[in-house]
């Protein structure tokens, strides 16, 4: 049977960027040529912020500590330790090696932290302290040298406290207080720090992720993220009033955060629908999530899991939860997601805030040839070789001829030069029939 829709969202377009791309670029021509002037003079403008310095000051750092909580601040300290033990496991995974591919070659493999890295902490409406900890904290986990770690002034008091916090004992170097495409252009040509990085990482909003994108190749990036997106898969052993919650807490993050419902029983898609309302109740007056609901939700209804799990990777999700039986399954089946929340006992809420996996993730259907920001990010695999007089017997005669297969003589004369070197008297060998 075909896929049965209980409700159906607006179809999925891409933004129009165009403005955006030229407002950003716009800003960073400028921010390039004119320097920090230009940089002040975009703080000063957007966010009504031009302090003294941008650099956030040790005792301004302890003064944030000192006004949080130690309820707070215990909590954010757990956060941090998920996280870091998670990117400090990931990076034990990277293993560098070396082997004699031929005798006398022996190549190999190395693993090294990129110098510097710029990690970007949202502000805005909510304060997104969990980001520091994904960013920073996984750069260094990763053996960064140096962290520049932005994030925008929320009054005229600067950054948040408990994001400053955050970022500081994330392991910081250096924290600027700085918001929007100003901060990424100030990171990337080391504005205010004489340490332009060589990756930038975080989330933000379309003009950061604008910004990210027009820099790539002249740094590196995490990934272009859009808009939060989340997919719930449920069966019949499945609570509706969790789903229900789940979609809804998805949804807060803004009007165009899309979440979707896959079940292969219509009577829990029935009830999910049923329940959304009494969530959505639950939030503040002001939540988007009603609006995101309205617009974007979804909930399909299949025949089968295999169908479900299908459906599932067609999405490729950001966020995708599994809610259903026989969780081993979906693990080994499902293919196309940026992380994946098994069992109701957990929950996206917890991958954004506390159980220790990134929560920068691809969307758009980046999940289909992407994970999100791991401590591999920061760290470049490089490869390296030598050899001995010997082996350039077999390699360069092989090589010599397939450039000359290629028609590149000048690569072909490298490997004579070798060979008439190391083996005088000896014929080449290299030449090729015509082809």
């Amino acid at each position: 049977m075909p896929i049965e829709y209980l409700k159906r969202g607006q179809p999925a377009m891409l933004p129009d960027l165009s403005e955006t791309t030229r407002t950003v670029q716009e800003m960073l021509d400028r921010m390039e040529t004119e320097g920090e002037a230009a940089t002040r003079e975009y703080s000063q403008k957007l966010d009504s912020w031009n302090p003294a310095s941008f650099i956030v000051s040790p005792d301004e750092i302890a003064a944030a500590e000192k006004a949080l909580p130690e309820t707070v601040k215990d909590d954010i300290r757990f956060a941090q330790k998920q996280v870091r033990e998670f990117a400090q496991r990931q990076r034990q995974s990277l293993q560098e090696f070396e082997f004699e591919s031929h005798p006398g070659l022996i190549v190999g493999q190395r693993q090294i932290p990129v110098s510097a890295a710029g990690c970007y902490v949202p502000g805005g409406r909510f304060a997104h302290l969990a980001s520091a900890a994904m960013s920073v904290a996984t750069a260094k986990a990763a053996g960064v040298g140096h962290v520049t770690a932005c994030s925008p002034p929320r009054d005229k008091n600067g950054i948040h406290p408990a994001t400053l916090f955050g970022m500081s004992i994330a392991g910081a170097d250096t924290i600027l207080s700085l918001g929007g495409v100003q901060a990424i252009g100030a990171m990337t040509f080391g504005h205010f720090t004489d340490k332009p990085v060589n990756i930038l990482a975080g989330p933000g909003n379309r003009f950061v992720a604008e910004a990210k994108r027009l820099l790539y190749g002249r740094v590196g990036i995490d990934v272009v993220a859009g808009p939060t997106e989340s997919l719930i898969i449920a069966d019949e052993t499945a609570d509706p009033w969790l789903v229900a919650v789940d979609l809804i807490s998805q949804a807060e993050h803004g009007a165009e955060s899309q979440t979707i419902l896959v079940t292969s029983s219509r009577q829990v898609g029935q009830a999910v629908l049923d329940l959304i309302p009494r969530a959505i109740a639950q939030l503040p007056a002001d939540s988007i999530a009603a609006t995101a609901w309205k617009n974007l939700g979804e909930v399909a209804v299949t025949d089968t899991r295999e169908e479900a799990a299908a459906l599932a990777d067609e999405y490729a999700n950001e966020h995708v939860q599994v809610q259903a039986a026989d969780l081993d399954w979906w693990l080994k089946t499902l293919q196309n997601y940026g992380s994946l929340f098994l069992g109701e006992e957990t929950t996206v809420t917890y991958g954004d805030k506390t159980s220790g996996p990134n929560h920068i993730l691809p969307t758009r259907g980046g999940a289909r040839y992407t994970g999100g920001l791991w401590v591999g990010k920061f760290i470049k695999t490089v490869t390296y070789q030598r050899m001995t007089r010997s082996a350039n017997d077999r390699i360069g005669r092989v090589a010599a001829r397939i450039s000359r297969i290629e028609g590149m003589e000048g690569h072909a004369l490298a490997g004579d030069a070798r060979l008439e070197k190391y083996f005088p008297g000896q014929p080449l060998n290299t030449s090729v029939l015509a082809l």
